[in-house]
C-alpha cells in the first residue's frame, strides 16, 4: 500500500525535502540540516506540517460523559476554548496512545491523536461509547484538515500577521487555548497555542484544500523573522531537549502513566469533591498509584560525544542490564548526549551514574530530572 500524502506534499518537493515514510506517510525529515532547522525553533521560528496527526470529531448530548468514560482526564471539566493533554489506556492502565483534545462547544470536542494510532483510537472510542450506551458519535475528519505549527519565540507575531481577523486573539491567548481566526484571504482557521517543542508555538488547523495558500502565507509573514520550514527530525530533538514522550519510545502498552511520570493527567476527582466516576482502566491504574511503580522514566546527560540511541542498554555499577533507552540524541542547544530511559526507582534519582551501552562500550551517564531544557518565560 503506497503512503499516505499531506495536502503540502507538492509544497514539500518543492522545497526539496528528504521525505520519509513515518507511521504511513509520506513526511518531510528534514529541508537542508537538522541542527540549523533546531535552532531556527529556538531562536527565532520554524513552520512543521503535522497533517499526518489525526483529527477525531466527538459530537453529542453525551459527548463530556463519553471522554470521561473512554480516556484517563475529566473532559466534562474543561471549559470551551481549552484543550488537555491526557491518555487513552486499555483496561490493564497501559497507554494506548497519548492524546490532546479540544473543547469547541459544549457538545463538540476534538481529540487528536497520533497517527500510527489514529485507526485505534477511533475504533477503542467508538466501542467504549457504544458498551457505555452514551449518546456520542467520532468521526475521522484527518483527510479533511491540515494541520500546520508554527512553533519558536517569533510565533506569536508571525501568527498575528497572517491574520485578517483575530490578531488581538492571538496575542492575548493562554498556553493550551484555541480560538476560530480568519487568515489573509479569508481562509478560516483554528488556532491553538499548543506544541510539542518547549518554545511558544501555534498550531493551525485548517480545511485540507486550503493548506498550501496557509503555508506559503506563513513562509512569506515568517520571512523578516527567520522562520525555516522544518522536519520530523529537528521536531524529534527539540521535543526530546523539551523531556516529551513519543508514542513507540516512551510511552506504549507496556508502560503506564505513572511510570512515564505522567501521573498527573490520571484523574480520579477532584479533591474534597464528587468522585468523577468510572472510566477504563481506573482500577488498574488506582493500584499502581497505591503499590509504586516497578520502573520510572528518566534523563540522562553524557559528558562524552558518544549519544545513546534508542534501544540501548542502561546498566548499573556493576555492569548489569538494569533498563533501555526510549530516545536519545547529541542535543544541538546543550551539546551534550542526552536521553530518556526507564530504570529502576532505586536509580532514578537525580545524580545518580549509570551506564550504557555504547555499540559495545559503557558511557557513563547522570540521571537528572526532565525536562533538559526549559525557556525562559
Amino acid at each position: 500500500m503506497s503512503a499516505l500524502r499531506s495536502p503540502l506534499h507538492a509544497q514539500h518537493v518543492a522545497l526539496d525535502a528528504s521525505l520519509v515514510d513515518f507511521a504511513g506517510w509520506e513526511m518531510p525529515l528534514r529541508y537542508g540540516g537538522d541542527v540549523a532547522e533546531h535552532h531556527a525553533v529556538r531562536n527565532a521560528a520554524g513552520l512543521f506540517d503535522l497533517s499526518h496527526m489525526g483529527e477525531l470529531m466527538v459530537r453529542g448530548a453525551d459527548a463530556a460523559a463519553a471522554l470521561d468514560h473512554a480516556l484517563v482526564g475529566h473532559m466534562s471539566r474543561m471549559g470551551l476554548g481549552r484543550a488537555k493533554y491526557t491518555m487513552i489506556c486499555a483496561a490493564d492502565g497501559g497507554v494506548l496512545d497519548d492524546l490532546v483534545v479540544y473543547r469547541r462547544d459544549w457538545d463538540h470536542f476534538m481529540v487528536v491523536a497520533n497517527a500510527a494510532n489514529r485507526e485505534r483510537v477511533l475504533a477503542e472510542l467508538q466501542a467504549r461509547f457504544a458498551a457505555a450506551g452514551l449518546d456520542a458519535t467520532v468521526d475521522d475528519e484527518t483527510h479533511a484538515i491540515a494541520l500546520i505549527a508554527v512553533q519558536g519565540p517569533a510565533s506569536a507575531g508571525i501568527v498575528a500577521r497572517m491574520c485578517e481577523a483575530g490578531a488581538d486573539d492571538v496575542d492575548v491567548m493562554k498556553y493550551y487555548t484555541g480560538v476560530n481566526i480568519l487568515l489573509e484571504g479569508g481562509t478560516h482557521a483554528y488556532a491553538a497555542r499548543t506544541g510539542y517543542t518547549g518554545e511558544d508555538g501555534f498550531e493551525l488547523f485548517v480545511a485540507a484544500d486550503t493548506a498550501a495558500d496557509v503555508w506559503e502565507l506563513a513562509l512569506r509573514e515568517g520571512a523578516a523573522d527567520g522562520l525555516q520550514p522544518c522536519g520530523l527530525a529537528s521536531r524529534d530533538s527539540l521535543r526530546l531537549e523539551a523531556g516529551m514522550p513519543l508514542y513507540g519510545h516512551e510511552l506504549s502498552h507496556d508502560s503506564t502513566p505513572f511510570e512515564a511520570g505522567l501521573g498527573r493527567v490520571v484523574s480520579f476527582g477532584v479533591a474534597g469533591g464528587p468522585d468523577r466516576g468510572d472510566f477504563v482502566g481506573r482500577e488498574a491504574l488506582a493500584r499502581v498509584r497505591e503499590e509504586g511503580v516497578a520502573k520510572t522514566l528518566v534523563g540522562l546527560v553524557g559528558d562524552g560525544r558518544r549519544a545513546a540511541r534508542t534501544g540501548y542498554a542502561v546498566t548499573d555499577a556493576e555492569d548489569n542490564q538494569v533498563g533501555i533507552v526510549t530516545s536519545g540524541l547529541p542535543s544541538p542547544t546543550l551539546g551534550q548526549p542526552i536521553a530518556m530511559a526507564y530504570v529502576p526507582p532505586a536509580l532514578a534519582e537525580p545524580g545518580t551514574v549509570v551506564g550504557v551501552d555504547v555499540r559495545g562500550r559503557r558511557e557513563e551517564m547522570r540521571v537528572i530530572a526532565l525536562p533538559f531544557y526549559k525557556r525562559d518565560a
